[in-house]
């Protein structure tokens, strides 16, 4: 038995065999081949066992997320069936007398570059496709294993370097019962989507991916940050005992589940959830949100070969706007950059991509994506209580554009006749420092505040969120981010608006009593941390909280401030 540490990044123990999701290493040389026929016949064997998987993966992507998953597998089993790639590969083994693995690369090599090059939209879109399929025919060739999360089929805990938002959205949480990453924080997409997912996680344990081997049994306890690899068999019944403790903690918080979020004294605030795609609202009705204060849009562009199109993406909002049933839902605009890439967007690389052409910045800029995604959501206000937010904002320029923009695809729907809530609030997240400073000015204009702390946090302490040698610096109860919060909160309540949190700072245990006597109107978190959440708001008076957060912001460490709430939390 083997024990590994990392950061707890998702409650919950899981207990399965591991399934190592590395890419793997494709690497190969040039060689000369004498018998050039069993060289030939060595390519198409390869060919033919892809081809079975990626029909097998087709049916399982068919089944498990619908048609339009399921089209990109089409169409990459009709490139390795297209004569077009196949011959001149097969002719460069015969006539130059070299290995498949060359012959393969050079060949696809020249397609992709000369699609890539191409004006033509669908032309760049089957450089993409070549480029996975000779992945996994040069993968049978050199005989190393492909991973495809979407095919697993029994229960298993992902081993990874990290996740990626696309890794994560093809994870089946039937049979996905945990994860453990080598990077990442709490903050890190994969934390949050371990959350979203309600499966627990354990990341930033460093070389997880080196001490694990696939098929090893493994013990994911997401409440300590522990790994233990090949425990014996009393340590896994202790932890049997442990599942079955948490899961009784649950069952009780669970009866608060139809319950409003009052404190000890009567304050009542709103607990939401952050969603990533539609098949999150069982989650978030199931654990009582009483609204989506997060909705990342950006998963519906991701995991797939090209942008959602409109009715796409009008059927989602739709979706989720209906199954809410008139509560709130915050849909934030598209967000992607930084760690969360659009490889079919072409961007240039960045030497700072969480500081550079990202979010609210790529949409301003790339209006045909923008107003496409706002004409679906406009479309889809009538459905239900939609409220729009702009993500990354830095300026009241880039908000004034965004607003002027969305204003703009209304009045042409408007004009065709197309019915459009008349109660669409428009906010901005306050992720960035200079916004939370100058709240005072962006209040008058707004309609909400949703603070992104997990942002927030990284440009105020310059500390990366993504790198685990600096995770001591994601420090939520730090009086410098406490006092931006409340620049926040009092700029909206002066001029009458209301003001949220998305960050996962909201869920924090020892932060929402310090956020709710800030006054903190919606607290927004992963759908599993709303009941614990509430259980624990109920147990608090807001008269003492509000002492307590006032405390806190003379102090002069995170420290101090931890040991404060902890303190008071005894009394």
């Amino acid at each position: 038995m083997r024990l590994l540490e990392g950061i707890a990044a998702s409650s919950g123990i899981a207990i399965a065999k591991a399934y190592c999701l590395v890419e793997p290493d494709l690497t190969f040389t040039e060689k000369t081949i004498e018998d050039v026929q069993k060289e030939v016949e060595r390519f198409q064997s390869a060919l033919t066992i892809a081809k079975g998987e990626l029909e097998a993966i087709r049916k399982i992507a068919d089944k498990e997320l619908g048609a339009d998953e399921a089209a990109i597998f089409n169409a990459h089993v009709l490139v390795l069936n297209d004569p077009e790639l196949i011959a001149p590969i097969e002719d460069k083994i015969k006539t130059e007398k070299v290995n498949a693995e060359h012959a393969l690369k050079e060949t696809t090599d020249m397609f992709i570059t000369m699609f890539e090059q191409m004006d033509n939209e669908y032309m760049q879109e089957r450089a993409a496709d070549i480029r996975d399929v000779t992945k996994r025919v040069l993968s049978h060739l050199l005989g190393v294993k492909i991973v495809t999360p979407s095919t697993i089929s029994e229960e298993v805990i992902i081993i990874a370097e990290d996740l990626t938002p696309s890794d994560t959205a093809q994870l089946n949480r039937k049979f996905v019962k945990g994860f453990t990453t080598d990077i990442g924080g709490r903050t890190s997409h994969s934390a949050i989507m371990a959350r979203s997912l309600e499966i627990p996680a354990v990341v930033g344990t460093k070389d997880s991916t080196t001490l694990i081997q696939d098929g090893d049994i493994v013990i994911v306890d997401g409440l300590s940050g522990k790994i233990h690899i090949n425990p014996t068999a009393e340590v896994i019944s202790q932890y049997e005992a442990e599942q079955q403790k948490f899961e009784e903690q649950k069952a009780e918080w669970a009866k608060l589940v139809n319950e409003d979020t009052i404190s000890a004294d009567g304050h009542q605030v709103e607990l939401a959830a952050n969603i990533g795609t539609p098949e999150d609202l069982e989650g978030v009705i199931n654990n009582g949100g009483e609204g989506i204060g997060l909705y990342r849009t950006e998963f519906l562009y991701m995991g797939r070969d090209q942008l959602p199109t409109e009715e796409e993406q009008f059927v989602a909002y739709k979706k989720v706007l209906e199954g809410m049933e008139g509560k709130p839902v915050v849909v934030r605009t598209l967000d992607v950059g930084g760690d969360k890439e659009l490889p079919y967007l072409n961007l240039p690389t960045e030497m700072n991509p969480f500081l550079g052409f990202r979010a609210i910045r790529l949409c301003l800029e790339e209006q045909d994506i923008f107003r496409t995604q706002l004409r679906a959501l406009l479309r889809a206000s009538s459905f239900g209580n939609l409220k729009i937010m702009f993500p990354m904002i830095a300026t009241l320029e880039e908000f004034r554009e965004a607003k002027a923009i969305l204003e703009e695809e209304k009045q042409m729907l408007l004009a065709n006749g197309v019915v459009i809530s008349e109660d669409i609030e428009v906010g901005i997240m306050v992720e960035i420092p200079s916004t939370a400073i100058l709240a005072d000015q962006f209040a008058k204009e707004v309609d909400f505040f949703s603070i992104g702390t997990n942002d927030l946090i990284q440009y105020t302490m310059a500390a990366d969120r993504m790198n685990e040698r600096v995770s001591y610096l994601y420090q939520p109860c730090n009086p410098a981010i406490l006092r931006l919060v409340k620049m926040v909160i009092d700029a909206a309540h002066k001029e009458g608006k209301w003001a949220g949190m998305c960050g996962e700072m909201a869920g924090d245990e020892i932060a929402v009593p310090l956020l709710l006597g800030l006054g903190l109107d919606e607290f927004s978190m992963s759908a599993t941390s709303i009941l614990k959440a509430r259980a624990q708001i109920r147990q608090l008076n807001k008269s003492d909280m509000v002492e307590l957060a006032a405390e806190a912001l003379q102090m002069g460490t995170a420290e101090e401030v931890v040991q404060a709430v902890t303190n008071r939390l005894k009394k």
